[in-house]
């Protein structure tokens, strides 16, 4: 139950990074694409000299949606490492509580047998010495 609710939680965190990385995404190609129609008007309002700072303003832009790409990337990538760690973590707990079972359940068959001989005794079912059930019998008689 607990492996499940790690790798439910960690694909829940997955989810979220990848969210926030697209909206992140977004709102970077939203200002570029600002950035972009603000450079063309300044162009045409003043020339060559405008023109330079509009390169300059793409260029930025540019630079910010590059940075903004690898920060999502880094996000997506710490978000894949967070989900593979809790699945690791989940299969651990697993092998432990089969190997915790499996212990328990040789304990159990050990206590059945157990019981099971000293039942068998007590009816003179066998399991014991026959010389044993002789001594018994001559007791009895």
């Amino acid at each position: 139950m607990a492996s499940h609710d790690e790798g439910y939680r960690a694909g829940e965190a997955k989810g979220r990074a990848e969210e926030r990385t697209g909206q992140m995404m977004d709102t970077t190609r939203d200002k570029a694409e600002a950035a972009k129609d603000k450079t063309r008007e300044a162009k045409d309002q003043t020339g060559s000299y405008a023109s330079d700072k509009a390169d300059a303003a793409k260029q930025k832009a540019s630079g910010a949606a590059d940075a903004t790409r690898e920060k999502a990337e880094a996000a997506k990538q710490k978000a894949s490492e967070m989900t593979e760690s809790a699945r690791e973590s989940a299969e651990s707990g697993k092998e432990k509580t089969a190997g915790v079972l499996q212990s328990t359940g040789e304990k159990v068959r050990g206590m059945a047998e157990s019981a099971k001989e000293t039942v068998k005794q007590a009816f003179g079912m066998g399991g014991g010495d026959p010389a044993d059930k002789v001594d018994t019998d001559q007791r009895k008689a």
